[in-house]
């Protein structure tokens, strides 16, 4: 017999599927027209495969659509009725136009015959025609970060990537912000993946970041994503190419501290079928340093704590992504991919505790205690895709259909030894610990999603889809302590199974269209959340379930002289995911506790940003001005108890109002010198009297990163980046000013297919969180490093691809 779940999912592939046969059937019945022929070269008539073929509208000039030759020169597209003309080029030789192609009932198709290319004569000489995208590039509604420009990621991990890129934060303990909200939804391939589900944004350090293509910043999304992340959508995109015969990239890392890695990204296609497969696999030893002053006030007695904490983490992680595109036609596609992600790593961690009375002076000295974390973590990853995408005749008109299934899982044993120390340094027996901390964590998630666009009048476009998302997580905790007999018995309170349910079901509709110079876009989206968690030993259950809509508005208006103006709106929500509702705790620092909260209710925010960008010769520059309402804020608060023990976890304040103005451009004084700047300025005021009347704060901040990158004769670039984080107003007290700086520098060798890169991440060493919180009882001072200073030595081979690139004699831009 079928579960439930299971006649749910089938029913849902029936309609997947019954749409992607009804939009088939839709598409056969428009008229379409077909145009073939054959490319050769005029003098010897030798087939030019893979020759570029193009066809633009007769009236206006529109780019329709487009195909290459098969390897014997051949080539057949569809159409829809109508007056043509083509442009036919190859490297190498001399473009061609044809023009007068006419389709109709009468003439359903059009043979071009023979087309002879004219070498070009002028271009013989060996050239790289692959132009240089910008590393930045800059639109109204994302900003787009090609990845394989900036020398500063080449060795580092997707989470060093982010790190570089504007409107982007990432602070020393791998948290991301975008905009200065730590509320941000990260996509893999415009999907939720394994890659980021578990940790957040500090599971990228996991992934090589020669995996990565670009990264799309999207700060205020259209209904057309799901409305999770309330700052906006990171969506990081994996390489893979769909190049005719075999190509590909090797790369080889060495750094310190320990960095050794390897990476290769490999693609062969033959005829229908194109394979790709991307490989990674690193070896770190990563060291942090921590310290922490504190103060607890108890009647008339002041307790200090100074505590300093040395960890170690040896991390060993491979990635694997393999799949294979099948080509029923070049406008409809299969594809299937797996990803697999295992890391292996050991952790230890010294931790001394250091008590006085009343001030820091060893005279003072009660006692110190030390302890040690021993850790051992495993955690393979596992994400299955199948996906279809079908191209109609009209430009723009598309269906994607995808199934998406993620099996992960994670297992850590921790070790803790502590011993306490009077003043002298006589050992207090009473007071040693041996603790075992077990915890198993599972997710399985089942994703369903499709998105039909269909072109409408002249401009305008109608969008609509809908998803399915399925989710389940399983954490099995314990923590045990020896007794004084040598047996381990559980610890009350943290002996339990954590068990997390989530169902999220989506459908959205968009219409758009464009008047002259003005366009506009309204989208809504509706979405039904069933979430329950449940504590298996104590039968506590917590079930969470809202239905929403989630407008977005979206309107561009098109100035002379390559100016826009865009006015948008979107509702986004912040769902209390896993991590914020486990009740248990971080066992590795026992004066210092971090949980979830299973009350916790969602927030939402009312984002409204205004946008402008303009193009210069030389230049570009985008500026928005935005403003966000949000109520239920979640911000995690610390309290401190009388023995000094301090407990942070996520609570619910009552609103929070922040706007700001922020400005990326990029600019090329000269030919060899390129430089990009980011500056976000911005205030935001937190209301937490609902907790508590002192957790309110109001804050001007700012912070800015500039880059500059020099091309230097014989193939070598040099690139520096340094950013400045200014301090900023919390409700429970301060975060301090943050200012680093990256170095890198490369050269081409190989004849231009190889690459060698040196950087220096954090040349200065100076990138330390540094905070300051109050308390009715307590005053805290802490200053972190959970990132040093990073050196890394990269070598890129390149097969059949190109390296930097070279101005095309034709004028034109190519591509890889």
């Amino acid at each position: 017999m079928l579960t439930n779940q299971e006649k749910y999912f089938i029913g849902i592939l029936l309609q997947i599927s019954s749409v992607i046969i009804f939009l088939n059937l839709a598409q056969a019945q428009e008229p379409v027209g077909r145009i073939i022929g054959k490319i050769t070269e005029a003098q010897a008539g030798e087939a030019l495969s893979y020759a570029n073929i193009r066809i633009f509208s007769q009236a206006d000039s529109t780019l329709f659509t487009g195909t290459v030759a098969d390897d014997k020169g051949l080539f057949a597209l569809e159409i829809a009725y109508g007056r043509y003309y083509a442009v036919v080029d190859f490297l190498g030789f001399l473009p061609i136009q044809i023009s007068d192609i006419i389709l109709s009932h009468n003439q359903p198709q059009y043979d071009m015959g023979t087309v002879r290319l004219m070498p070009n004569t002028k271009s013989l000489d060996e050239v790289v025609v692959q132009a240089e995208k910008s590393t930045l590039e800059l639109s109204l509604d994302k900003k787009i970060f090609n990845v394989g420009k900036d020398l500063s990621n080449a060795g580092g991990s997707a989470i060093e990537i982010l790190s570089n890129i504007p409107s982007v934060v990432v602070d020393v303990e791998g948290n991301v912000k975008l905009r200065g909200s730590d509320n941000v939804r990260i996509l893999i391939d415009g999907k939720p993946s394994g890659l980021v589900s578990f940790k957040g944004g500090s599971g990228l350090q996991q992934l090589q970041g020669s995996m990565v293509e670009r990264v799309e910043i999207i700060t205020n999304p259209s209904a057309r994503y799901e409305a999770e992340g309330m700052s906006g959508i990171i969506n990081i995109i994996l390489k893979k190419d769909r190049q005719k015969g075999f190509n590909g990239s090797f790369e080889i890392i060495t750094g310190t501290p320990t960095n050794f890695g390897g990476a290769a990204n490999v693609n062969y296609r033959h005829k229908k079928i194109n394979f790709f497969i991307n490989y990674g696999i690193t070896y770190r030893i990563q060291p942090s340093i921590n310290r922490l002053y504190q103060e607890v006030y108890v009647n008339d007695t002041t307790f200090v704590l100074d505590q300093d904490f040395d960890g170690r983490q040896k991390g060993f992680n491979t990635n694997i992504r393999g799949g294979m595109d099948f080509f029923f036609t070049e406008k409809s596609i299969l594809t299937a991919s797996y990803l697999y992600r295992r890391s292996k790593g050991k952790r230890i961690t010294d931790i001394l505790y250091n008590d006085y009375l009343f001030e820091l002076d060893p005279q003072n000295l009660s006692s110190f205690t030390k302890r040690r974390q021993d850790e051992d973590e495993t955690e393979p990853n596992s994400e299955y895709v199948l996906s279809y995408k079908k191209t109609f005749v009209r430009k723009g008109h598309e269906l994607n259909a995808e199934i998406r299934h993620l099996d992960n899982w994670e297992s850590s044993n921790q070790l803790y030894t502590q011993n306490t120390f009077s003043p002298d340094g006589g050992l207090v027996d009473s007071l040693g610990l041996v603790q075992i901390s077990l915890n198993d964590e599972s997710e399985k998630q089942w994703l369903f999603q499709t998105d039909y666009v269909h072109p409408f009048a002249k401009e305008g476009k109608f969008e609509a889809g809908f998803r399915f998302s399925f989710r389940n997580m399983l954490n099995e905790f314990i923590v045990s302590e020896e007794d004084e007999f040598g047996v381990f018995q559980p610890l009350p309170g943290l002996d339990n199974d954590f068990e997390y349910n989530e169902n999220i079901n989506a459908i959205y509709g968009i219409i758009g269209n464009k008047s002259g110079k003005f366009s506009y876009q309204f989208g809504l989206r509706a979405e039904w959340t069933d979430i329950k968690t449940v504590l298996r030993q104590t039968q506590e259950e917590n079930p969470r379930n809202y239905a929403n809509l989630f407008p977005s508005v979206h309107f561009t208006y098109d100035f002379p002289q390559e100016n826009a103006l865009q006015l948008s709106y979107s509702r986004r929500i912040r769902r209390p995911f896993y991590n914020d509702l486990t009740p248990f705790v971080t066992f590795s620092d026992n004066r210092n506790y971090f949980s979830g909260n299973p009350d916790l209710n969602p927030e939402y925010s009312h984002a409204f940003e205004l946008g402008h960008i303009k193009y210069f010769e030389k230049a570009s520059v985008t500026s928005s001005v935005y403003y966000r309402y949000t109520e239920g804020k979640i911000l995690r608060i610390r309290s401190v108890n009388d023995e000094g023990f301090s407990t942070t976890l996520p609570e619910n304040l009552a609103t929070e109002n922040s706007y700001g103005l922020e400005l990326t451009g990029d600019y090329n004084p000269i030919t060899w010198w390129k430089l990009t700047m980011n500056a976000n300025f911005f205030r935001a005021v937190i209301d937490g009297s609902n907790l508590d009347a002192s957790l309110a704060s109001k804050t001007y901040s700012w912070f800015v990163r500039h880059s500059s990158r020099f091309t230097l004769p014989k193939n070598i670039d040099i690139q520096f980046r340094a950013s400045y984080e200014a301090p900023q107003t919390t409700p429970q007290g301060r975060q301090l000013a943050l200012t680093y700086m990256d170095f890198a520098m490369s050269k081409d060798i190989f004849k231009g297919k190889g690459t060698l890169t040196l950087n220096v991440i954090d040349v200065f060493n100076s990138r330390k969180l540094r905070t300051i919180n109050e308390g009715d009882n307590f005053y805290s001072r802490g200053n972190s490093q959970w990132r040093r200073r990073q050196i890394n030595l990269t070598f890129n081979y390149r097969l059949n691809q190109s390296g930097k690139a070279k101005k095309n004699p034709l004028g034109e831009e190519g591509g890889s």
